[in-house]
């Protein structure tokens, strides 16, 4: 009987991945990825804008006729075939599947290869995505399908440019340009791949100039707090100054990196782009999962503060568990699973401490956190609010820690007198509502008071001031009274000696009722009492109202 054996159409490059790659930074970033399982030192990255042209060229291990035709080209081949997982030089294999090649042809009309292993000559091909396009249309088999041949210019200069041994890629007529500036790239290629962790000696350049971790200082300029996962050693977070760090073990040891707060959510975002910095996923140095939070959604404000990386090399393993486009881990992974459930336990140690943290240092902190009262909370934020304006400027360094100093020193106080103030204020309007409600009529004693001394007080001080317009917005006779005299009004107890009344209350109330209304600082005795006075306020407030 005759033997049969497979015949793959080209179309099949579509299924498995040169149409699922969206992204030009995991293009870069596979590119990159090769260079890294080359054993490379040094990668160069050359970004012409305006030509729509992209170089990637790296002094890694590079190919010979052989390894260009049965590795490169061969779609599913895998490096870590007969179980190697590492490189010669020991770094951990990021390509698994063997179609993260597909990328490349994902963002350009054009792609050449040139590439040349030790003592061997220079070999590659050109795939130019319209003939490819048409071949698939035509159902072309994939053995019948030869690549394009290199212009001799261009071998001849890269074959001196990679002198020893070396792989170019040069992509012509990038799909939609780009769109984004060097400057904005090369952020994204120091946040993003951070292959350094693992191996020092591992450059990515540029346009020429070394991408460092200094290409981050702009976020962590408005960072504010950091925690830092099972001692990751990253010179991002133990080089920084924060005003808050705090270290975090997790009992899988495998798990590491750091979670970050900045000063306002607006931080997070990269300037002049729609891309925003979040917690990153990332395994053997390589983004694997951006917005890792999206998987635990808190809804708690503290979210739209944080970024951070969180390293767990121990998801590249015999099992794969990235998703075929290569920008994601399959969300019912088990191992991922795990993962996600160390960071929930991870973000309410995080929500708590940034809470505590931003109040501190008089700065809204979160709302849905009970540690505080609603009250006290509305009261810090009034607090932080009014206290903004009152800052010398960040230049002015000097005067500025010496009033946040004082800033501090008051802030208690301040918080505990605006809350009272508010108090005081709702207390004696509505009980101006309220016997306005009853027609109660205002004593002849109380009366002439009004008449004889305190309106006339209040028209010199206007006359004084050259006032002419009305301050009150109610220039009634009731404006006029405090809450001792409003009291006397409402309240029908006339017993002031043998009952419990609002009356009483009122007379404790108003030493320091206007104590505070002079913003006069309370001790804790006089704190204690005016609490203690307004929760008999309220409650007998509360029942006139109930009559109303």
């Amino acid at each position: 009987m005759k033997q049969y054996n497979f015949n793959i159409s080209l179309s099949i490059l579509n299924h498995l991945g040169r149409n699922l790659y969206r992204s030009f930074m995991t293009v870069l970033g596979e590119a990159i990825s090769n260079s890294w399982d080359a054993d490379a030192n040094n990668v160069y990255i050359t970004i012409d804008r305006d030509s729509k042209i992209l170089i990637v060229r790296d002094d890694g291990d590079g190919m010979d006729e052989n390894d260009f035709q049965n590795k490169f080209l061969k779609i599913g081949y895998s490096k870590r075939k007969d179980n190697k997982t590492h490189t010669i030089l020991n770094r951990p294999f990021i390509g698994r599947k063997g179609i993260g090649k597909l990328a490349l042809l994902s963002c350009a009309q054009k792609i050449t290869v040139l590439t040349k292993a030790k003592g061997m000559s220079i070999v590659g091909g050109v795939i130019d995505n319209s003939g490819l396009d048409k071949a698939i249309k035509d159902d072309v088999s994939s053995t019948d399908y030869n690549l394009g041949l290199p212009q001799d210019s261009l071998v001849s200069k890269y074959d001196e440019r990679l002198g020893a041994k070396g792989t170019v890629i040069f992509f012509e007529g990038l799909k939609d340009g780009i769109r984004n500036r060097i400057e904005y790239i090369t952020k994204l290629v120091a946040l993003y791949f951070r292959f350094s962790l693992k191996d020092p000696s591992f450059n990515i350049y540029i346009n020429e100039k070394l991408v460092t971790i200094k290409e981050l200082d702009s976020i962590k300029e408005k960072t504010q707090f950091v925690w830092i996962l099972n001692a990751l050693d990253d010179p991002y977070v133990s080089d920084g100054v924060f005003k808050k760090s705090k270290e975090i073990n997790i009992a899988n040891s495998q798990i590491k990196g750091f979670i970050a707060s900045v000063e306002t959510p607006s931080d997070l975002k990269i300037k002049g782009t729609e891309e925003k910095i979040s917690i990153d996923l990332y395994v053997n140095g390589r983004l694997r999962e951006k917005d890792i939070l999206r998987h635990i959604p808190t809804a708690r404000i503290v979210e739209s503060y944080l970024y951070g990386q969180i390293h767990y090399d121990d998801l590249d393993d015999e099992t794969d568990r990235f998703t075929s486009s290569r920008e994601g881990v399959v969300p019912d992974d088990p191992k991922f699973k795990i993962l996600l459930g160390e960071l929930e336990k991870i973000l309410k140690t995080i929500i708590n401490d940034w809470d505590i943290w931003r109040t501190e240092i008089n700065q809204d902190g979160d709302y849905e956190n009970p540690r505080l009262t609603k009250k006290q909370r509305k009261s810090k934020e009034l607090f932080n609010a009014v206290v903004e304006d009152f800052k010398p400027s960040k230049d002015n360094s000097k005067s500025r820690k010496k009033v946040d100093g004082w800033i501090k020193d008051i802030s208690e106080d301040a918080e505990f007198n605006l809350s009272s103030y508010g108090e005081c204020f709702v207390s004696e309007n509505l009980l101006r509502k309220y016997i306005k409600e009853k027609n109660i009529v205002v004593p002849q004693s109380v009366q002439n008071r009004i008449d004889n001394e305190w309106k006339p007080k209040a028209e010199t001080a206007k006359q004084n001031a050259n006032i002419n317009f009305e301050i009150r917005e109610d220039p009634s006779d009731l404006s006029y009274l405090d809450m001792d005299s409003l009291a006397g009004l409402a309240d029908d107890e006339t017993d002031k000696i043998k009952k419990a009344s609002l009356r009483r209350d009122a007379a404790e109330y108003k030493p320091i009722r206007d104590a505070i209304a002079h913003t006069s600082r309370l001790t804790f005795i006089a704190k204690s009492r005016l609490n203690i006075t307004y929760e008999n306020i309220k409650a007998r407030i509360v029942n006139l109202l109930n009559k109303a």
